[in-house]
């Protein structure tokens, strides 16, 4: 069909700030995953303690003969640490395919051809994920918070416990970075979300049967850095002021956390790209 107009016309279009388009890729992929029934499902399974711990709260705080079902500082820090089973199955769920579908479909040159810098599209795909993990992780734990203040009628426990909030945000945060820059490192690897998924269980599982194995020999559980797992336990202690489980000092664990998401920003630097250098 000919084109009979081709004078200049402006575009008539919203213009966007620049900085902005990483969340567009966070809008798209939440909207998503959130079609996906079976994922809904698991969402509504990983709030089912919050549930428990809310039917606690109001016997605890209603009934005096129930008084010893009231919540303590370091419940927090256990219900969190046990969120850590769903927040394993939503990194695989969510994260495995961010990054190695897009290298599947060669998707990578499309996002980056456009006004949308690297930084952008890390953190987009990053974004995704670390929204369902916080949602599993820092919200049910600071709604149960609230409840209890709710139901209390006063800041008493709040004001005995000051540094509630700010360990249960560290601790969820320190959780979610850990496990979504691992897998997002992981997901640039591969064209495959199954072996990506299957190589970040490998690791989370290995360490883990790696320290037992020390350990066993060794009797000696200051190698407990070489775990996962363990790495986040010690510090979810040391915010919340709980006594150590392992010997391992705060300060290593922490390093080995931060390790960890070093490497694997270094991963993304070097594997998305817009195009693959053949040498």
């Amino acid at each position: 069909m000919p084109i009979h107009d081709q004078s200049y016309r402006h575009y008539g279009g919203q213009r966007e700030p620049l900085g902005r388009a990483w969340l567009v890729i966070v809008g798209d992929g939440v909207r998503t995953i959130m079609r996906k029934r079976a994922f809904i499902g698991l969402l509504l399974f990983a709030w089912l303690p919050f549930v428990v711990r809310a039917v606690q709260v109001y016997l605890a705080a209603n009934y005096p003969q129930m008084s010893m079902l009231a919540l303590k500082a370091d419940t927090y820090r256990e219900d969190l640490e046990k969120q850590g089973f769903f927040v394993f199955f939503i990194t695989i769920w969510v994260g495995a395919g961010l990054i190695a579908n897009d290298r599947r479909a060669n998707a990578l040159q499309i996002y980056l051809s456009k006004p949308l810098a690297r930084a952008e599209y890390i953190a987009g795909k990053l974004g995704i994920l670390m929204v369902f993990q916080i949602m599993v992780t820092w919200v049910p734990s600071m709604l149960l918070l609230l409840l209890q203040t709710l139901f209390a009628g006063s800041f008493d426990f709040v004001s005995k416990n000051l540094f509630i909030i700010p360990a249960i945000t560290i601790f969820s945060f320190v959780q979610v970075l850990a496990a979504s820059f691992t897998m997002l490192a992981l997901s640039s690897l591969s064209k495959s979300s199954r072996f990506v998924a299957i190589l970040y269980a490998g690791i989370v599982f290995f360490t883990q049967a790696l320290y037992g194995i020390v350990y066993g020999v060794t009797r000696d559980s200051s190698f407990s850095w070489i775990s996962f797992l363990a790495n986040l336990e010690e510090v979810g202690r040391l915010v919340f002021r709980a006594k150590m489980h392992y010997d391992t000092p705060w300060a290593v664990s922490l390093l080995a956390i931060l390790a960890i998401v070093g490497v694997s920003i270094v991963v993304l630097e070097r594997r998305v790209r817009g195009v693959e250098v053949v040498k």
